[in-house]
């Protein structure tokens, strides 16, 4: 027997199995246990009909809405499982939130058959076990065993809010560093920056309000909290709508870029395919 044959007639057994316990005569069977659990009787029970007993009743209707908070719960998660024309793209909730978000209506109009569907994480996206499809990640571009295309390279920008630079951008890179400073998850980008410059980084420049996301280092400069260092991929809007300005125009490129990140084996699948050249179109590496 074949293992396959094997696995087959375990499935079928499971069927069977489930048949069973859902015939008439298993869920009679079920009732009068219950029944005798309780001390009460559940059915009234005729010789052409059965009917819900008082206690029945009250018993049907107190657990009538778990029953449908279950159905309900399992319907939303099986609503989540990807389709075939699904396309599940993980990327970083900044990303998501400052680039991928205003442009991707481009892309549904292009291709309407596809329906998309954005994950934010800021780990490495398992595309081996995980149901996305394609990934966008900021990194060196060091993917073992994945399909990866850089898209670009951001820079660093100093930026704050026209109220607390009311005279204007500041004359050099130095003279950042009297104001009020937000940093980055790890208190590193001033530092980076300012030595670009070569401005030695002093102690303060690692001081102030730490913001794990850049999105959100752009509203606290928004909000006049200080002045921010962050990649400009993400100002971009802000500075368009006049909510922050440049505190200098002295941008420092980065060494890591933005990579659009899929399996080897699935580039030529057809919804990955069109999203990889549309991102690299919008990207402007295409």
């Amino acid at each position: 027997m074949s293992v396959v044959t094997s696995r087959q007639q375990q499935r079928q057994a499971g069927r069977d199995r489930t048949k069973g316990a859902c015939a008439p005569g298993a869920v009679s069977q079920q009732i009068r246990a219950l029944e005798v659990h309780f001390g009460v009787r559940l059915l009234d029970r005729g010789n052409r009909e059965v009917r819900l007993s008082t206690d029945g009743l009250r018993l049907y209707a107190n657990i009538t809405p778990a029953f449908e908070q279950i159905d309900a719960a399992v319907q939303l998660f099986d609503g989540r499982r990807p389709g075939p024309e699904t396309l599940v793209i993980s990327t970083v909730p900044s990303f998501a939130a400052c680039w991928l978000t205003s442009r991707l209506g481009r892309f549904v109009a292009t291709y309407p058959g596809i329906e998309v569907r954005v994950e934010t994480s800021v780990q490495l996206a398992d595309l081996g076990r995980g149901a996305a499809d394609v990934a966008v990640r900021h990194g060196l571009g060091n993917y073992p065993g994945l399909d990866s295309v850089r898209l670009f390279s951001p820079h660093l920008i100093a930026v704050g809010s026209p109220d607390l630079l009311i005279d204007g951008p500041v004359s050099s890179p130095a003279d950042c560093l009297p104001y009020p400073l937000l940093q980055d998850r790890d208190r590193t980008d001033w530092s980076v920056w300012l030595e670009a410059h070569g401005v030695k980084a002093s102690p303060s420049a690692a001081k102030g309000p730490s913001y794990a996301d850049d999105a959100l280092l752009v509203q606290g400069a928004i909000a006049g909290q200080g002045l921010a260092i962050v990649r400009d991929v993400y100002a971009a809007g802000a500075l368009a709508a006049g909510r922050i300005i440049l505190a200098i125009d002295a941008p420092v490129r980065t060494p890591a870029g933005y990579f659009v990140v899929t399996r080897p084996n699935r580039v030529s699948v057809p919804k990955i395919a069109a999203f990889r050249q549309w991102i690299m179109q919008e990207a402007g590496v295409a």
